[in-house]
């Protein structure tokens, strides 16, 4: 028999057909089910009466019993009017209750002297308390010992619009709850439940939306948040399992004349003791007879580049072929060109194959990989295509894994008997907690030291006031020798109003620096145009970089020192931190200056602080979570994950994270084949989720 968690949510008392249309486009809602897990964002204490004593304007939502002397009626406009009514309860204080909108019925709706529960946030206007569109019951109908935590629930413009707004979707909420007779199937078995002391499935869902206390709520939630975070480990641990049995690595045992030879010969600097230590975990993986799959994360320059080649030479040494993916074609020849420099004069033929690379050298490319005579390949998604195929292909470096996904991944596992290994790069410092969820398949290598010699990039807050004495810094660092980058912000909602910010504050730019040749870069622009723009820099004949964060991932100019971001209130910490990485790759001293207005709010204000204070990738990614997490409460996901949290939070839950993974991990090596009956709960449950519209392959 279907359960009624599976029943359409049309057929909900209260609901109907155009409420559930609004309910599906705006919050995904179709089913029972699906409302049942559509949680509260907050919660109000309804068991306490306040008298109006007790009121200040700084107080969060209360409630107050008692009834209305009189009403008053302003007109505001022609059309508009506010209406207030004054409201006592009893103290020789009054209160006022105002409403500025539907106030037409207002007056006919509750009546004078009778004895009403207002609830509400209090606020001071003209020395007295006030509440603005208080929700207004009867005393009578309300027993205050069951009322509990009152939940409140995202809702849209749109649907506050058509009258479904927080306090209608509790109404739902509450029909539905009476109407689930039976107890909701749980999805996780005791002796996990027990053991963690977890609260069983249906009154955890029962919980959520109606507590009764703090410490209930608290209990419901650790409950969802565990589940929630648990199927997404046990599939990720599942699928890199799986990945493990079906595909044995190649065996790279010999480090051998190549790998030797540069590092003894042909090194640039001494390397870091972070690089030797990844070096060192990258050669296990690739000597251990299963395929790698490793994450290297490091901070622009801190030398990621140079333990890909030396990686890539491992492969060659043992009679492979290697290829390195960037995610734009001018980070691709900028790969060529730095792996080129530092192998100099050694017998090692490296070819780019991108979009521009055509007609007789491309084939002669195409060619070259066949017979193996091309041994590392650098190029753009370019090289996934199927007429690209190699002779004996071992190694693969993904430069930019968030670029890429699976699929993409997948296909360049096709072009060789065994699955290549595969080294993916990132710059974007990523908290563990988030690591562990997004890259749960891949190990984690970190380089977490910069190269000798570099100088930290000094960051410095100016107030768009003080542009004159910027300019000047600016014209002084070019008079010295040195290029510089203007970032304006392009934000997908108010795009054309930033293109045109960005066109006019060119225009000036060059009014301002008549002496300097400038390029401008967009992402609106052809493709062609911006990389002739781009190059223009790159080579040095224009001495400024107008741009928006096109230029956010891979463009190398070390004579690059000034990086100068327009109204950086608007970034977020990663972005600004990523677009810092552009300056500093030189043995100059280089700077990042932050442009805002006076008015900041307290969130953006330690934004700026946080850069200001350290250069420190991780330090700034964990503050990034914990300021934005993965996805914003009221506001939409932005955490770029393939999975919707509906309730854990990757930022605050890193704990519940790991005591998730442990345990989904100790579930997987007990039964690597998922076919132990002990487990059919749980291998049941994930079958299930597969079904929804959760993008589990891209989580892997």
């Amino acid at each position: 028999m279907p359960s009624i968690l599976q029943q359409d949510i049309q057929y909900l008392p209260g609901v109907g057909p155009n409420r559930r249309k609004m309910l599906s486009q705006e919050l995904g809602i179709n089913t029972v089910g699906d409302l049942l897990q559509y949680y509260p964002y907050k919660y109000v204490d309804r068991s306490r009466i306040y008298s109006i004593r007790e009121l200040t304007g700084d107080m969060p939502f209360v409630q107050v019993c008692g009834h209305i002397l009189s009403f008053e009626t302003f007109k505001m406009s022609a059309r508009k009017e506010r209406v207030v009514a004054h409201f006592t309860d009893g103290s020789g204080k009054v209160m006022d209750l105002v409403w500025f909108n539907y106030t037409k019925n207002i007056t006919t709706h509750y009546k004078v002297g009778r004895k009403y529960i207002v609830f509400g946030r209090p606020a001071v206007f003209n020395g007295r308390i006030q509440v603005a569109h208080p929700d207004i019951e009867e005393a009578e109908s309300m027993e205050l010992s069951t009322m509990g935590m009152q939940p409140y629930y995202n809702t849209s413009e749109k649907m506050k619009k058509a009258g479904l707004n927080s306090h209608a979707i509790e109404k739902l909420t509450k029909t539905m709850v009476s109407i689930i007779k039976e107890p909701v199937a749980e999805t996780l078995p005791p002796f996990i439940t027990e053991r963690l002391h977890l609260m069983g499935r249906d009154e955890a869902l029962r919980t959520i939306h109606y507590p009764q206390n703090a410490k209930d709520l608290e209990r419901a939630r650790v409950r969802l948040k565990f589940e929630e975070l648990f199927y997404v480990q046990l599939n990720i641990l599942r699928y890199a399992s799986d990945q493990r049995r079906k595909y044995r690595g190649y065996v790279f045992s010999r480090v051998g004349e190549l790998f030797n030879t540069f590092y003894h010969f042909h090194l640039p600097f001494e390397l870091t003791n972070a690089q030797k230590r990844v070096i060192r975990e990258i050669r296990q993986d690739m000597g251990s007879g299963r395929q790698m799959n490793r994450l290297l994360q490091g901070d622009v320059g801190s030398g990621k580049t140079l333990v890909a080649l030396m990686s890539m030479l491992i492969a060659l040494d043992n009679g492979y072929q290697a290829c390195i993916m960037a995610p734009t074609e001018i980070l691709a020849e900028q790969h060529l060109q730095t792996i080129r420099d530092f192998l100099g004069n050694m017998p090692i033929c490296v070819e780019l194959l991108t979009g521009i690379v055509k007609g007789k050298k491309r084939q002669e490319v195409l060619d070259g990989l066949l017979t193996g005579e091309v041994q590392i390949l650098v190029g753009t998604h370019a090289v996934i295509e199927d007429t690209v195929q190699f002779a004996r292909l071992g190694m693969v470096v993904v430069d930019e894994q968030h670029r890429f996904g699976v699929a993409q991944r997948a296909k360049l596992w096709n072009k060789s008997t065994n699955p290549p290994h595969v080294l993916v790069m990132t710059a974007t410092p990523i908290p563990r907690t988030l690591a562990m969820t997004l890259y749960g398949d891949l190990d984690v290598s970190v380089i977490d030291e910069l190269p000798p010699g570099r100088k930290p990039v000094r960051t410095l807050h100016v107030y768009d006031r003080r542009l004159g004495s910027l300019y000047e810094g600016i014209r002084r660092q070019i008079n010295e020798g040195r290029q510089v980058y203007i970032v304006f912000p392009l934000i997908e909602e108010s795009e054309n109003m930033d293109l045109k910010n960005l066109e006019d504050g060119f225009e000036q730019l060059k009014a301002t620096f008549p002496e300097y040749r400038l390029s401008k870069v967009h992402g609106k622009m052809k493709p062609k145009d911006k990389e002739e723009e781009m190059q223009r820099f790159v080579s040095g004949e224009t001495q400024m970089l107008v741009a928006t964060t096109v230029i956010e991932v891979g463009v190398n100019v070390p004579n690059a020192s000034v990086m100068v971001i327009l109204e950086a209130q608007r970034f977020g910490l990663s972005q600004l931190h990523q677009l810092r990485g552009r300056v500093g790759r030189g043995a100059d001293q280089s700077y990042c200056i932050l442009v805002t207005g006076y008015q900041l709010s307290t969130e953006t204000r330690k934004r700026i602080d946080i850069m200001c204070e350290t250069n420190d990738g991780f330090r700034i990614a964990e503050a990034d979570l914990k300021l934005r997490g993965p996805g914003d409460l009221e506001g939409t996901q932005q955490s770029g994950m393939a999975f919707d949290l509906k309730i854990a939070d990757i930022a605050r839950d890193g704990q519940l994270v790991q005591l998730a993974r442990d345990e989904a991990r100790r579930i997987i090596e007990d039964d690597p084949t998922c076919q132990d009956t002990k487990y059919l709960m749980l291998w049941n449950r994930l079958r299930e989720l597969k079904k929804t519209n959760i993008n589990w392959g891209v989580i892997s």
